[in-house]
């Protein structure tokens, strides 16, 4: 039977909403990889270059995030602009948690990163024995909307840890480490297209992927040439990649080819 998850649908919790995620095209993973690349530099940009500090900057972004978020959950459909800034502003909150657990804490590396992934496991665990789906096609009530955003923000912490460990503690370098993650979603795609790897595993591999390498690459345009990047700027590149953002969730905006349609 036919069923369209444009539609609504009765939650466990009696509310009926409309789909709430984008459709995954190519614009999906572009304007994924720019804004985990925002959430690496705008973090350093607010806490170094404007002054503001880890714990401001932690404030800042947080506030923020939580009013785009109740703005998203009180949505009863997707909407490019609202769903696009949960995920720059939770890209950048990610990757702050992951700075105040071993910058002003002093936790290991290695260890906020099997923290993340565990982190991240029993979510997905919990969630997919609560609704039988980890499928992003299936976010139409409250209660997975919920789930899905909690797995976002670990698969952005645990990105950004996993991310640095390779890049500075294992003395990769940014852009090294941006080729590996480039290589290994590639090699994900491969297998899916391919070899007809499941498309939710697919999907959850590359979504925690592209983090390290939006994050990678953000560092490499955005540090010093001493620190092995291009020395750019924290404000500049930020600039650049959010007006992109801007840009390519206008265009979705109008053409609204990122609308889920009539799926079996």
């Amino acid at each position: 039977m036919t069923s369209d998850l444009t539609r609504s649908a009765s939650s466990p919790a009696g509310v009926e909403l409309l789909s709430k995620v984008p459709e995954v095209t190519v614009y999906f993973w572009l304007i994924k990889v720019l804004g985990t690349t925002v959430g690496e530099t705008a973090a350093d940009c607010l806490n170094e270059t404007l002054g503001f500090g880890l714990t401001g900057t932690t404030l800042v972004t947080t506030v923020l995030l939580v009013a785009v978020l109740i703005a998203q959950f009180r949505a009863d459909h997707y909407v490019p602009a609202l769903y696009w800034s949960v995920v720059v502003l939770i890209s950048v909150v990610g990757t702050l948690i992951t700075d105040n657990l071993t910058d002003a804490l002093g936790v290991p590396l290695e260890l906020t990163t099997v923290m993340f992934a565990v982190a991240l496991a029993i979510t997905f665990t919990v969630w997919f024995g609560r609704e039988g789906t980890l499928s992003i096609h299936s976010i139409i009530t409250r209660r997975r909307e919920a789930w899905y955003w909690l797995a976002i923000l670990f698969t952005f912490a645990l990105g950004t840890a996993a991310g640095d460990l390779a890049a500075e503690q294992f003395s990769l370098g940014y852009w090294v480490s941006a080729v590996i993650c480039g290589g290994i979603i590639a090699a994900v795609a491969i297998a899916h297209y391919g070899l007809r790897l499941g498309a939710v595993l697919s999907f959850w591999i590359a979504y925690v992927l592209t983090r390290p390498l939006g994050a990678s690459i953000g560092d490499y345009l955005s540090q010093s040439r001493d620190d092995g990047g291009l020395g750019l700027g924290t404000t500049g590149t930020s600039a650049v990649f959010l007006a992109a953002i801007l840009a390519l969730v206008s265009y979705l905006t109008v053409s609204r080819t990122d609308r889920l349609g009539p799926a079996e």
